[in-house]
C-alpha cells in the first residue's frame, strides 16, 4: 500500500515523499496494456486480437512509466488535500531514485517532492490611519473647464492670420541646425497648438502670420517649462536631457484656426451637460462645479486606496520559504531560468506574492464576488465610453457588442480582477480610520503614485 512520508527541511520548506509497492501501480498497467490491445491497429492482426505480449513490447515502456507516474501524482494529491497542505505553485520533484523504472521487473519505488507552504496571515486592518485629502473647487477651476467646454463646442473657423492667443496654429517642428537648414533625417512631426501655450515672449512673433509662414525655434525659447515637457515628449526627446531643450526646429505654420464660442444656452448646455435638463447659466456653473468635484473625489480615493495598499504590504509581517520559491522561478515555468536570474526576480515576485497573500485573505474575509451580470453591466459602460454615446436608450445594438466582449477570455479576466480590487478595497476602506484634509490640486497631484494592485 502507498505512503507518503512528510518530513520539515527549512522554513515553511517540507519535504513529501511517496513510497510505492508494485502493487499498487501493476493493475492499473496491466489494465492499460489490455485496453491498448483492443484497440491498436498493428498490419497482419485483426483490430482487438492483438496480443498483449506484443502490444508490451512496442508500447509497454511508456505506458509502464505513465501509469507508475499517474499513481504518484494521485497518491501525492490525495495526502495533501487531506492534511490540507496550503501550498505555493505546485510540489518540484527532487531528485528520482537511482533505479531506472523498469517493466520487466517491477519494483517498490520512491519519488520525493519539495513543496513550500503559505505562511500564516494576521491582518487587522483596524489597525491603519490613513488621510482623504479633498479639493475644493474654486471659481477659476470652474471657469477653465467651462472655456474647455465652449472650445469643444465650438465652431472652428480659418482666419487669414493670427489675431490672439486664442488662434488655433496646426504646424509642423523640423529639425534644423542653427542656421536653420534642415537636418537630414532628423525629427518631423507635427502639432496643434494654441498659441496661448507658446512662451510670452514669443507670442508677439505670432500675430500676423499666415499659413505656410515659418520661424526657427528652440523649445526652451518657445515654450514655458509644462509645455516644453510635453510637447518634447511628443516629438520623442528625452526633456530630461538638457541638450534636448536647445535643438533648433523650422516651425511651419500648416493652418490658422479659430474657435467661435457658442453662447452659454440651453442648447449649448444640452450639447456639454446632456441628459440634465438645464436651462440657466446658474444651474449650468452648479453642474460643472458638480463636475469637478466627482473627479477630484475619483483621484482622491485612488490615492486613500494607494495608502491602504502600502499600510497592508509595509506592516504585514509575513515569512516565506525563499529558497524554495527561487527554485520555482527556476523550473517551476515552461521558459527555465539561471540561478542569478531567479535571485535578480525574486525581490518583485516576493513583493508581488505578498500582496497575492494579503488581497485573497481579504477577499475571503469580506466574501467579495463578482457576479456575471456585474461584468457585462461595466462592458456596457466601456462601449458607451467608446461610442462617446451618452445613454443605453441611444444604443440598443450595445447589448450584442457586451456579448461578444464577454467571449473574449482576456477581457473577462481583466474585467474580473478591475471589479474585485475595486470592491475590496472599497470594504476595507470602511473599517480604516480616515482623517480628512484639504489640499490644493498641486498637493493631490503630488502625493500620487503609480501602483498597479
Amino acid at each position: 500500500m502507498a505512503t507518503v512520508v512528510r518530513e520539515n527541511i527549512g522554513l515553511l520548506n517540507d519535504k513529501l515523499t511517496v513510497q510505492l509497492s508494485k502493487n499498487d501501480y501493476l493493475p492499473a498497467f496491466e489494465k492499460s496494456i489490455k485496453t491498448y490491445a483492443k484497440s491498436a491497429n498493428i498490419p497482419g492482426f485483426r483490430k482487438g486480437m492483438v496480443p498483449t505480449s506484443m502490444v508490451k513490447k512496442m508500447y509497454g515502456t511508456n505506458v509502464f512509466t505513465d501509469e507508475v507516474l499517474k499513481t504518484v501524482e494521485k497518491e501525492l494529491n490525495t495526502y495533501m488535500q487531506t492534511e490540507q497542505l496550503d501550498i505555493f505553485a505546485q510540489p518540484l520533484p527532487l531528485e528520482l531514485n537511482s533505479r531506472q523504472l523498469d517493466m520487466n521487473n517491477p519494483a517498490d519505488y520512491s519519488f520525493a517532492f519539495e513543496v513550500g507552504l503559505k505562511p500564516a496571515i494576521d491582518i487587522n486592518v483596524g489597525n491603519i490611519n490613513v488621510t482623504r485629502y479633498a479639493v475644493a473647487v474654486t471659481e477659476e477651476m470652474m471657469q477653465v473647464e467651462i472655456d474647455r467646454l465652449t472650445v469643444r463646442f465650438g465652431k472652428m473657423t480659418e482666419p487669414e492670420q493670427v489675431e490672439s492667443d486664442e488662434n488655433v496654429l496646426n504646424v509642423t517642428f523640423t529639425e534644423c541646425d542653427t542656421q536653420g537648414i534642415a537636418v537630414e533625417g532628423g525629427i518631423s512631426k507635427g502639432n496643434s497648438l494654441l498659441v496661448k501655450y507658446f512662451s510670452e515672449g514669443l507670442r508677439p512673433q505670432l500675430i500676423g502670420k499666415k499659413k505656410d509662414d515659418q520661424m526657427v525655434i528652440t523649445l526652451n525659447e518657445a515654450f514655458d517649462e509644462k509645455e516644453r515637457s510635453w510637447i518634447g515628449g511628443d516629438l520623442g526627446l528625452d526633456m530630461s536631457d538638457a541638450a534636448a531643450e536647445g535643438k533648433h526646429f523650422i516651425m511651419q505654420i500648416t493652418k490658422v484656426g479659430l474657435v467661435e464660442k457658442p453662447d452659454l444656452d440651453e442648447n449649448f448646455f444640452e450639447l456639454a451637460l446632456p441628459g440634465k435638463g438645464i436651462t440657466t447659466e446658474a444651474d449650468f456653473k452648479v453642474a460643472v462645479k458638480q463636475t469637478i468635484q466627482q473627479q477630484w473625489y475619483a483621484q482622491s480615493r485612488n490615492q486613500l486606496h494607494d495608502q491602504i495598499y502600502h499600510s497592508l504590504v509595509d506592516n504585514t509581517q509575513l515569512e516565506f520559504p525563499e529558497e524554495f520559491l527561487k527554485r520555482w522561478i527556476q523550473t517551476g515555468n515552461e521558459e527555465k531560468k539561471t540561478a542569478e536570474q531567479a535571485e535578480e526576480e525574486f525581490p518583485n515576485f516576493k513583493n508581488s506574492l505578498k500582496w497575492t497573500l494579503i488581497s485573497g485573505e481579504l477577499l475571503n474575509r469580506y466574501e467579495i464576488k463578482i457576479e456575471p451580470a456585474e461584468m457585462k453591466e461595466f462592458a456596457r459602460r466601456q462601449i458607451l465610453g467608446y461610442m462617446g454615446v451618452q445613454n443605453f436608450d441611444e444604443a440598443p445594438w450595445i447589448d450584442s457588442y457586451a456579448e461578444n466582449m464577454m467571449k473574449d477570455k482576456k477581457f473577462v479576466e481583466n474585467t474580473y480582477y478591475q471589479l474585485q480590487t475595486e470592491k475590496l478595497f472599497a470594504a476595507v476602506e470602511n473599517d480604516v480610520n480616515v482623517t480628512d484634509e484639504a489640499v490644493s490640486p498641486e498637493d493631490l497631484a503630488a502625493k500620487q503614485h503609480n501602483h498597479q494592485h
